[in-house]
C-alpha cells in the first residue's frame, strides 16, 4: 500500500509528459550543459541519450578536452544526488559500494553506503583502478542494486554512470574487460574544440568558473517521467529487424573477432527511441538506428587478429561497411 501511495503522489506532482514538454525540458538541459561545453553538441546529446535510455556513458579521450567537465555540467543541471569517484590503484570495492560496519551499541552490523548511491555517478579515470574494484560497478550498472554481505541494497532512480578514461599513458592502468565495456550503452570521444570555441573558453574561464553559474533546470522526478515517456516511442517491426540484422552482421563479419551482444541490440533500440524524442518525434526512423551503431557497438567489439586498415580504426571501419551493406527499411514502414 505505501508503494501505491507513493506512485500516486508522484503521478499527481509530475505533470503529464508530451512531445512538447519533452522538447522543453531537454532543450533546457542541453542549453545548460552547452554553456560549459562549447562546440560539442553531439557529446551533450549522447550524454542525454544515455540518461533517458537508462544506460551508462563511457567518455574516452586525451586529457584536458572536457570529459569530466561534461559529466559535472550534466550533474549540475539536474537537481539530483551526485557523487564523483576518483579511481586510483588503491581504491577498494567497498569505497564504491559501501561496507557493513559493526555498531557495538546496537550489537549489529549497519550498512554504510558507498559513493555509488547517487542518481549520477562520475567515475573518473575508471581504468586506473584494479579489476576487482572495477567489477564492483557491474551489478550496480546492470541491475541498479548492490549486494554486500548477502544483503541487497537498491540504488536511487534514475541512475547514470558517466565514466572517463584516458586511452594514452596506459602504463599502470587496467583496461576494462569485455564484460565491463558491455555495460556501457555508449562510448564517445570529445575531440579537440575548434579555434572559435577554444578562444571563447579562454575569455570565459579567465575570470570565472562556468560550472559555478549552472543552476538545476529539472529534478530527478521529472527525469523519471521523461524516461517513462521515451519508452513509449514507437519502433516499427521492420526497424527492430533492422537493428537485429546489424547486430548479426557484426557476429558474422570475418574482420571482427567478437560481435555485438544481445544487450547491445537492446540498448541500440533504446538509444534510438531517445534520439527520436530529442528530435521531436514519437517514432523511430532508420537514421536514428544507423547513426548510433558506432557509438553503441564499437566499444563492445574486437577486431580479428591481423586486421589493419590504414588511417582508421578496424572496428569502426568494419561497422561503417556493415551499415552500408545491411538493407535499410523503406521510409514509412511504421506499424
Amino acid at each position: 500500500m505505501p508503494e501505491q501511495m507513493t506512485e500516486q503522489s508522484t503521478a499527481q506532482i509530475t505533470p503529464e509528459i508530451t512531445a512538447e514538454r519533452f522538447a522543453e525540458h531537454t532543450s533546457q538541459i542541453i542549453a545548460s550543459v552547452s554553456s560549459v561545453i562549447d562546440g560539442k553538441p553531439e557529446a551533450v546529446r549522447s550524454a542525454l541519450t544515455c540518461l533517458f535510455a537508462e544506460g551508462h556513458l563511457l567518455i574516452e579521450d586525451v586529457p584536458g578536452v572536457g570529459k569530466t567537465m561534461l559529466a559535472r555540467a550534466l550533474a549540475a543541471s539536474v537537481d539530483a544526488t551526485v557523487r564523483r569517484i576518483q579511481f586510483t590503484p588503491d581504491l577498494l570495492p567497498g569505497d564504491v559500494t559501501g561496507v557493513a560496519v559493526y555498531d557495538p551499541v546496537a550489537r549489529e552490523f549497519e550498512f554504510k553506503r558507498g559513493a555509488v548511491f547517487a542518481n549520477i555517478v562520475i567515475a573518473d579515470e575508471i581504468n586506473r583502478a584494479s579489476p576487482k574494484t572495477q567489477s564492483a560497478l557491474l551489478e550496480a550498472m546492470e541491475e541498479g542494486q548492490v549486494t554486500v554481505d548477502g544483503s541487497t541494497h537498491h540504488l536511487p532512480a534514475p541512475f547514470l554512470v558517466v565514466a572517463t578514461q584516458n586511452p594514452l599513458e596506459m602504463e599502470g592502468t587496467y583496461p576494462l574487460p569485455e564484460a565491463q565495456r558491455d555495460r556501457f550503452m555508449m562510448r564517445i570521444s570529445m575531440g579537440y574544440p575548434d579555434a572559435a570555441a577554444e578562444t571563447q573558453m579562454l575569455r570565459q574561464r579567465e575570470t570565472s568558473n562556468p560550472l559555478a553559474a549552472i543552476t538545476p533546470v529539472t529534478d530527478a522526478a521529472t527525469i523519471g517521467a521523461l524516461i517513462a515517456w521515451t519508452r513509449r516511442v514507437h519502433v516499427a517491426e521492420s526497424l527492430e529487424e533492422y537493428a537485429v540484422a546489424l547486430a548479426q552482421a557484426t557476429r558474422q563479419d570475418p574482420s571482427l573477432h567478437l560481435g555485438a551482444s544481445p544487450r547491445a541490440t537492446l540498448q541500440l533500440v533504446r538509444a534510438a527511441k531517445v534520439r527520436a524524442a530529442l528530435d521531436g518525434r514519437e517514432f523511430v526512423v532508420p537514421d536514428d538506428i544507423a547513426d548510433l551503431v558506432i557509438p553503441v557497438f564499437a566499444h563492445r567489439l574486437l577486431a580479428a587478429r591481423g586486421v589493419h586498415r590504414a588511417g582508421t580504426q578496424p572496428v569502426e571501419a568494419a561497422l561503417t561497411q556493415i551499415i552500408s551493406r545491411v538493407p535499410v527499411p523503406f521510409a514509412g514502414t511504421r506499424r
